[in-house]
This record gives structure tokens, C-alpha cells and sequence, in this order.
């Protein structure tokens, strides 16, 4: 199968699930190509994208002006310096009798002319797999230019479904919704936001994102006496991360515990803030702004700390987690963890049985449980072991790569329709 990624953002640190889809499909005799909004920094990557030499593979999507009149401008030059080479695919996109408004205010014509950097022409894909839900409208482009026609699949993963709908109304995917062939999730909770917009719940299934387990090595967590005490969190320094709450809780444990530390792994717009805290808790001597960090080096980090914090809260602007990649990550690494009753978390944790959940910006609650695990340090072996097996049952990477093509194939029609899907998560109760 030939299948186009659309993302917003590539290569990047914080998104290796599209690598793991990426990588996985190659390793599986798929072709796959990447077509971008914004190019990222090549020197900060993943070791996949050199080992599989993603640049080859990766394309920049051009950028439609805002500015109507610029538009039509650098549109006409687009247009006559790209027709002589595919007259038929620029012919198509500006036609306003068969595609209305997308030919009219040159959104196709744009498309065209990212699809024409591919050096085989004409381009042909089995599947347009968007990877967000925001790339539908792309992903609408794509389908409409390509000959033979390929299936659109949208997938919904978090701020696309939250943050992105609550700003542009519940209408906001109506379109592209008119051209998608099928949709997936990243957990029950946004599932069942894309169903409330209207898309029938037979259309869509749940995707996790997965984990190759096998990286990250299962050491069940003790306290030994006289150790010191060594908590993380890991995530982007945004208000939806919730790490405020988190530092304010460890201000007070450690008024009861002198010998804990706590490690804050990421960085982002709140640094400043998050710091200035920690300086008006007088908590600089335990509590620490690591920065970003890359995979070993964040394994390294997570193998020497005893629990695991991601208190995330639902954003201002209503943005939210799904089951978030640094939980399943400390999971299989045998740490309890403490999260928070937000988005498709309680679809990952079990409540008194991997961790904790409490309710959003509730520091009392953090504090309670932290105290709780501090004080009985004979449980943490037993719930370290259970969040390692949720995470190999649940989130195998290989497995879910195999089911992405088995839904690929579904989707052409070439096997028979899913009967097997992922056991249904039971959910901890709000």
C-alpha cells in the first residue's frame, strides 16, 4: 500500500507516535510519505528518522496567504510555472464547476503544487491517513485532486477535538467530514466527542497509540532506608500539563520528607512562571527544571526515580490529554504514577491499582496521595507490575501497527471487516 501522512509538525520530538506509525508501516513492505505544514529542526531528532531516512520521504506543504489579493498573485505564478509539467492536475484544481469553493479560493490549486515536489508523477495513494483532525481540509484537498481516488482517514488524537472544536464551533469539521471515509481515536473519551459532531458511530473505532515496550526495562521500585526519594514528570511546560499543581503538592510533602527530589523533564512557555514558583516556595534545592530531554536520556532519569507525576487539567481554552505517551512510558518502567481524572487518562490508569487519579488542579488531592505512597512503599512493586501488563496489553506497538494495516485493508475493501479489536478498557470512575 501507498499511504500519505498529513501532520502539522515533522520531524519533532514530542509526536514519536506518528513515528511509530511511520516506521512501523516501512518495516511492514509499505511506502509512506510525509507532507508537513511546518518543517522542523533535522538536528533535533529521533534516531528513526536518520536511521529510516525520513527526509526522503518528507515534503513541505505549501502555504496558503491569508491575504486574498497575495494569494491570487503567487497563485497565478504557482499555476503557470507548475502547468507545463502537469497540466491535467493544475487544470483539475482550478475547477470551480466540480469543486466549488476549495478550486475558487485556490486551497486545491496550493495542494497541487505540494503534491508536484514528489518526484514520481503522477503521485497516486492508496490512503490519505491525516493524522490530526485539523489536517482534514488538507486531507479533503488531496482526495479531490488524486486519480485513482483515494480513502480518507482522520485521526483524532486530543486539542483537535477539544481545544480546536471549542474554538471553532461544532460545525468545524462538517466538510471535511462530507469526504472522509472512516475515523479513528485515540481513546473512548474523543471518541466519543467526534460522535456527538455527528460522524456515525459505525465509522469510527479506537487507535491507541502505542509503545515498543522492549525499550523500556521493568524495574519494580522499593525504598531502601535512608535513600533519597526521587519523583519525575515529563511533558511539555503548557497549562494542560497541570505542573503547577504538581510542584505546589511537592512544596508541601517536602516539608514532611527533606530527602525528596523532583525532576520536571520538557520545556515551554511556562518555564519562567514554573521557575518563579519554585523560587517563591523556596523550593530550588529539590525541585528541578530539567529541560528536553531525548528518549535514553529520559529512560535514564525515569530508572532512577521511585514514582511518576502527570496531573494534567482540562486548559483555559479547552484543551486536553488523551491517555498520554510519558504515562504509558513510566507504566512500563514499573513506577506508580499519579495522574488526574482528565480527558482519556482513567482509560490508561487504574485507580488504586497502577497509581492515582484525583480530580484536576486539586493540590490537597495530589498531596494526599503522594503521602499515601510515601508512607507505604510495599505497594509500589505490585502496582508497578500492574501497569507494566496494562501497557503490554493494551499499547504493544507491534501489535497496533498490524491492526493499522489490517485497517487499511478494510478501508480498500481488500479483507473482510474487523472482528477483532482491542479489549474494551474499563474506565476509572470520575
Amino acid at each position: 500500500m501507498r499511504i500519505a501522512f498529513l501532520v502539522k509538525n515533522f520531524p519533532i520530538l514530542s509526536e514519536t507516535f506518528i513515528l511509530n506509525q511511520v516506521t512501523g508501516l516501512l518495516d511492514r513492505g509499505h511506502e509512506v510519505d510525509i507532507y508537513t505544514q511546518n518543517l522542523c529542526d533535522w538536528n533535533q531528532v529521533h534516531p528513526d528518522v536518520n536511521h529510516y531516512r525520513l527526509w526522503e520521504r518528507t515534503y513541505t506543504m505549501a502555504t496558503v496567504p491569508k491575504n486574498y489579493l497575495w494569494r491570487m498573485l503567487w497563485g497565478l505564478w504557482l499555476a503557470a510555472i507548475h502547468f507545463p509539467k502537469a497540466p491535467r492536475l493544475i487544470a483539475r484544481s482550478l475547477n470551480i464547476f466540480v469543486y466549488g469553493q476549495q478550486a475558487l479560493n485556490l486551497w486545491l490549486l496550493y495542494t497541487a503544487t505540494s503534491l508536484l515536489q514528489h518526484p514520481k508523477q503522477p503521485n497516486t495513494y492508496d490512503i490519505i491517513h491525516c493524522q490530526f483532525g485539523t489536517q482534514s481540509y488538507q486531507g479533503m484537498a488531496f482526495k479531490r485532486l488524486l486519480s485513482p481516488t483515494p480513502k480518507l482517514l482522520v485521526m483524532f488524537r486530543g486539542f483537535d477535538i477539544s481545544y480546536y472544536v471549542q474554538q471553532n464551533g461544532p460545525t468545524v469539521y462538517k466538510r471535511p467530514f462530507a469526504h472522509t471515509d472512516y475515523c479513528l481515536a485515540n481513546c473512548n473519551f474523543f471518541r466519543k466527542r467526534v460522535i456527538e459532531l455527528g460522524w456515525p458511530a459505525d465509522k469510527i473505532d479506537v487507535h491507541f497509540s502505542g509503545l515498543d515496550v522492549s525499550k523500556f526495562g521493568l524495574r519494580l521500585r522499593q525504598l531502601i532506608p535512608g535513600d533519597s526519594i526521587h519523583m519525575a514528570t515529563t511533558g511539555r511546560l503548557v497549562e494542560k500539563k497541570g505542573i503547577e499543581y504538581a510542584i505546589r503538592a511537592v512544596a508541601q510533602v517536602a516539608q514532611q520528607y527533606p530527602n525528596l527530589t523532583y525532576s520536571i523533564i520538557g520545556d515551554g512557555p511556562l518555564r519562567d512562571r514554573l521557575k518563579a514558583l519554585i523560587h517563591e516556595l523556596k523550593a530550588e534545592s529539590y525541585i528541578h527544571l530539567l529541560g528536553w530531554k531525548n528518549e535514553a536520556e529520559i529512560i535514564q532519569i525515569l530508572d532512577q526515580c521511585h514514582l511518576f507525576m502527570a496531573p494534567s487539567v482540562t486548559a483555559k481554552d479547552g484543551n486536553q490529554d488523551a491517555p498520554i505517551n510519558v504515562l504509558k512510558e513510566a507504566m512500563a518502567m514499573g513506577l506508580p504514577v499519579i495522574s488526574t481524572r482528565h480527558g482519556g487518562i482513567p482509560e490508561l490508569v487504574e485507580d488504586g491499582v497502577s497509581g492515582y487519579l484525583v480530580p484536576e488542579r486539586d493540590v490537597d488531592a495530589l498531596v494526599e496521595k503522594l503521602n499515601s505512597l510515601l508512607a507505604h512503599p510495599e505497594h509500589w512493586g505490585a502496582m508497578g507490575q500492574a501497569g507494566r501488563s496494562f501497557v503490554e496489553r493494551y499499547y504493544d506497538l507491534h501489535y497496533l501497527n498490524d491492526l493499522l494495516v489490517r485497517r487499511y485493508e478494510a478501508l480498500l475493501g481488500n479483507s473482510v471487516a474487523l472482528e477483532e479489536n482491542l479489549p474494551q478498557v474499563a474506565c476509572s470512575s470520575p
